[in-house]
């Protein structure tokens, strides 16, 4: 034996970190293998935390189906959104995933004031939600469709190419339908075709959209007009062979008693004539026909023709009104009444100096004419007053449209006594 290995301790030997590494390795390595897949596979399964999150932009609120017959008015605008879902999928919302619209439950297509409508807001992936929405309504009323007919008329955007004047001007068709809203339908006060003479002086044909426009001017938005489109028609003449004179309005007959004509206005107040030079030459004006006002009390219109001088006609056949206003003569009438006591407590006796007064009525004289003294009272307030003597004033009251002149005298002596 070598003496060497006789001194070697007895204990036995570490191991190295190199075999504690490789000491079973395939098994080690399959371990370590195995937890990471368990741990990924926890981590998908887990799940993805809840957000909520206020979304990046407004969402325009979409019109809703109304009932037939009717339109939506009001502006609908934008809403902002508030949602809450999984991370990963709430933050990348897209703005093609939202859609708003509302929610006409409730409203009233009868009531003509606005009422609140409720925004709904839906999302594309129903694992988001919509937790709030600004506005959560709309006021929005319903609206009743409706339509009217009415005739176009002719505007011209500029004059007549010059030595040239425009003729009877045509419309085909002469009517249009315009449908639309109540409210905008109601606003129509005419329809416009408007045309644009050329340089040429030749007679014009063209085609206009019909435009309904209100008291104003301004076209009225929001209504469909049936056809969209005419065509208007225009003549044009020489105006050599033609002439613009006044009309003249006509008369005769006595307005009811009591009552007299205070203005006459024709429509339109002139005319152009058309026809040979010398007998333009010789017209100064166009008179009406003879328009009958007896027994009138109140104003009127009157469709009248014109009276034209032979060799003449109208350049544009023209319907002309004549409104003749009547109003009623203003007068006085005076009434003796009795002064009534008004108020007076109980237990006393009250008598009045003058125990009448004089009431001068003015009013229209048909009025005064019917009056009878008993619609004309005459009193003096005693309430609160005691015996004794006191100065008051005297109160009239009249008929509805008639008013006081004056009272003599407008005080009186009221005495006061006890029964």
């Amino acid at each position: 034996m070598r003496v060497t290995s006789a001194l070697r301790p007895a204990w036995p030997r570490r191991p190295g970190l190199r075999r504690i590494v490789t000491h079973d390795f395939p098994l080690k390595a399959a371990a370590i293998l195995i937890a990471i897949v368990f741990a990924v596979a926890n981590a998908q399964n887990a799940a993805p935390r809840e957000l909520v999150v206020v979304f990046d932009g407004r969402v325009a609120v979409e019109r809703p189906d109304v009932p037939v017959g009717f339109v939506l008015r009001g502006q609908l605008g934008d809403v902002g959104v508030t949602l809450r879902g999984p991370e990963g999928t709430v933050d990348r919302m897209a703005l093609s995933d939202l859609h708003a619209t509302l929610d006409l439950t409730g409203v009233d297509a009868g009531r003509p004031e606005p009422q609140d409508a409720k925004v709904v807001v839906t999302v594309s992936n129903e694992a988001v939600k919509v937790v709030d929405k600004t506005p959560a309504t709309v006021s929005v009323r319903l609206e009743r469709i409706t339509s009217r007919t009415l005739a176009v008329q002719t505007k011209f955007a500029n004059e007549p190419p010059a030595g040239s004047q425009a003729a009877l001007t045509s419309v085909s068709p002469k009517e249009v339908r315009v449908v639309g809203p109540e409210s905008a339908v109601a606003q129509i006060a005419a329809v416009f075709a408007t045309v644009r003479f050329g340089d040429v002086t030749t007679d014009l044909t063209q085609s206009a959209p019909a435009i309904p426009v209100d008291a104003n001017g301004i076209a009225v938005d929001g209504l469909q007009v049936e056809p969209g489109v005419v065509v208007v028609s225009v003549p044009l003449l020489p105006t050599a062979t033609t002439r613009t004179v006044p009309v003249l309005w006509s008369i005769h007959g006595t307005v009811a008693n009591g009552y007299w004509v205070s203005q006459v206005t024709t429509d339109p107040v002139v005319v152009t004539l058309s026809g040979d030079q010398a007998v333009l030459a010789r017209i100064e004006r166009v008179d009406t026909a003879a328009i009958d006002v007896t027994g009138l009390s109140a104003g009127k219109t009157f469709n009248v023709p014109l009276v034209l001088p032979d060799g003449a006609k109208l350049l544009r056949q023209t319907d002309v009104s004549v409104a003749v206003s009547v109003v009623p003569i203003a007068g006085t009438r005076p009434f003796l009444e009795a002064v009534q006591i008004q108020n007076l407590a109980s237990g006393l006796l009250a008598e009045p100096d003058p125990g009448s007064v004089t009431v001068t009525v003015a009013g229209p004289a048909p009025a005064l004419t019917a009056m009878i003294a008993d619609m004309v009272t005459a009193s003096v307030d005693a309430s609160l007053l005691g015996p004794g003597t006191y100065s008051v004033p005297v109160t009239v009251r009249l008929p509805s449209g008639a008013t006081v002149q004056s009272v003599q005298p407008a005080r009186v002596t009221l005495t006061i006594r006890s029964k």
